[in-house]
């Protein structure tokens, strides 16, 4: 159910989920235990991140001093960007001399800090200068596309809707970046080359693979166990973070155990007693849990796209991955389908495509989607990322 609701948000474009403080916490530690001045002297950039409501900003703003900042910058979207029905300025803006009760409506915020503006000795989220945008803080902007060039590290909880042309946009610029997205986004085309390049990989992760976001807005379309009322938070399963800085998680092996002893003692039952099943038209065989995978095949193997939380570019290869599921539209790219009867009286439905390719597929296959592989159909139930243990 978690799963669904994010999907729903994303088509609806609900994206006003606010990252909370210790996870945004958690996550920073990972890169700074593995590289302590992963941040020093760096200009960080938090698009789409409004520090009255995000905290982002305030978790940056209060390290800065400690991970030796050169300069934070935050933009915010204008409150008729977003889909909050309901909503009223904080005293942080209509306090301020800059405040605009027309501006506040329709232009972005940009928040700056880079030096000690209240003359205290230290630099921290007091020191925190801001003003309006030209427009209305949209990262596409040509005036936030100038903060983006500035800027070393790009760190944000983007609009879901939006997660591909936010990624495109930080990759166009070549930049360093920590943020947050559905894990099925290792499934979209442009996303899979840079992890397959090592481009881009898994975060150190939510705990427990947990994400709860506070919620601004409609909370009647979650169900029980989704939003709680009393902590105003939502929680969904697939999510997590991508970024292409360094941790040390990223570079632990999994401790795995032979096919052999998978088939004796696994816990699973798909392969304890009954072993691998090979696909039928792509050489490799199917391991439907990570903790299968078997520490002494060489060959390829197809993995859950969750494998990538566990991924270690030294103990394994990324082939390839399945494209996007075909099911039912495969069956409108067939003209002709027939049953082959073999010689040892068992069967098998041979299916010819559009492109004239007749591709066999074992009978107790027939009902269950197919998947492309190098413009080669592949029997499997969900999407798999091809890998193979390294040499």
């Amino acid at each position: 159910m978690a799963n669904e609701n994010l999907s729903k948000a994303k088509i609806a474009k609900n994206d006003e989920f606010y990252t909370q403080y210790a996870d945004i916490q958690k996550e920073i530690n990972a890169y700074l235990e593995y590289n302590p001045d992963v941040f020093r002297g760096k200009t960080i950039l938090l698009p789409c991140d409004d520090p009255e409501w995000s905290n982002f900003t305030k978790f940056f703003a209060q390290n800065f001093e400690n991970f030796g900042l050169k300069k934070l910058i935050s933009t915010s979207y204008a409150v008729e960007s977003k889909q909050i029905k309901q909503w009223q300025p904080t005293l942080f803006e209509t306090e301020n001399p800059n405040y605009d009760a027309d501006k506040s409506r329709t232009n972005g915020k940009i928040f700056i800090l880079d030096h000690d503006t209240n003359q205290n000795g230290k630099i921290d989220i007091e020191d925190l200068e801001w003003q309006y945008l030209n427009g209305d803080g949209d990262f596409r902007s040509d005036e936030v596309k100038k903060l983006r060039d500035e800027a070393d590290i790009i760190i944000t909880n983007p609009p879901f809707s939006l997660f591909r042309e936010f990624l495109a946009w930080i990759v166009e610029a070549e930049k360093e970046f920590v943020i947050i997205g559905n894990m099925n986004a290792i499934t979209y085309k442009e996303v899979f080359p840079l992890i397959k390049d090592n481009k881009m990989w898994l975060g150190n992760g939510f705990n427990a693979g947990n994400a709860y976001f506070r919620l601004i807005g409609d909370t009647s379309k979650y169900a029980n166990g989704v939003f709680n009322d009393e902590t105003g938070l939502v929680k969904f399963r697939n999510c997590c973070w991508f970024t292409n800085l360094d941790h040390g998680r990223r570079h632990q092996s999994l401790s795995l155990m032979t096919m052999e002893d998978n088939i004796k003692f696994s816990k699973h039952k798909e392969v304890k007693g009954v072993g691998y099943q090979k696909y039928d038209n792509y050489d490799a065989i199917e391991v439907p849990f990570t903790d299968a995978i078997p520490s002494d095949y060489d060959g390829a193997m197809g993995v859950p796209i969750s494998f990538l939380d566990k991924y270690c570019p030294e103990q394994f290869e990324i082939i390839t991955m399945t494209k996007t599921p075909i099911g039912n539209n495969y069956r409108t790219k067939i003209y002709n389908r027939q049953i082959q009867h073999n010689a040892d009286n068992t069967t098998q439905s041979v299916t010819k495509a559009n492109d004239g390719a007749v591709i066999v597929i074992k009978e107790p296959l027939i009902n269950k989607p197919y998947y492309e592989i190098d413009g080669i159909l592949l029997s499997a139930v969900y999407p798999r990322i091809l890998i193979r243990k390294k040499q």
